[in-house]
């Protein structure tokens, strides 16, 4: 995430992201000023769900860090099951929840609370394409993967995007995720991995 608050108004003048696609296409939704909070861009967000098009209809999706809801609201605008939306920030969460409101979203869940934490409880369900996009240099990222596959969270072969900095060199992730896709744009390395449900295994 971006680490200076007195540039962010230079990075973001307008205050807003944009659908891009499906049910709410050019639809424009505010995004609260949050020191650190990075909204996945317009052209990363087309490669993404130009990769993520196969997956996306009628899936669960779960967001981690939703921070601006960019991904989520862009995979409930393509027709998505349903969305399931983390987020620390209160005041990011109450931008969330008002965006939610403004596309009569009915499909969407905000739930407020640290990600690590959420994660060690029993989930409801299993969710078919997650979106993993941490602050930067927080160290979250392998701690969230690997929660993912303790407590369940994961549909047999769901798909899971993960958006990181690109230093970020050598990170361990669960051994049944296979990588289908990545691509760099400046500091920031993209890429969409999808999960191999685990078989039977002897003891260690």
């Amino acid at each position: 995430m971006a680490k200076s608050s007195t540039k962010q108004q230079n990075q973001r003048p307008s205050g807003h992201i944009r659908i891009i696609s499906g049910q709410w296409r050019g639809r424009k939704l505010p995004v609260k000023d949050v020191i650190g909070l990075r909204p996945t861009t317009d052209r990363i967000k087309e490669t993404v769900f130009n990769w993520l098009s196969p997956y996306v209809r009628d899936s669960h999706c779960l967001d981690l860090f939703a921070g601006s809801g960019g991904l989520i609201f862009e995979a409930l605008s393509r027709y998505a099951e349903s969305g399931l939306l983390f987020e620390k920030d209160a005041g990011a969460a109450a931008q969330l929840q008002q965006n939610i409101d403004l596309l009569k979203a009915d499909n969407a869940q905000l739930v407020r609370g640290d990600t690590l934490k959420l994660l060690t409880k029993v989930p409801t369900q299993t969710y078919d394409m997650v979106f993993i996009d941490p602050p930067f240099r927080q160290d979250l990222l392998e701690d969230c993967c690997a929660k993912l596959e303790e407590y369940n969270w994961l549909s047999a072969d769901a798909v899971i995007y993960i958006e990181r900095e690109k230093e970020l060199n050598q990170v361990k992730l669960p051994a049944n995720w296979t990588i289908l896709k990545e691509k760099q744009a400046g500091q920031v390395c993209f890429e969409l991995y999808q999960r191999q449900a685990v078989i039977n295994t002897t003891a260690e």
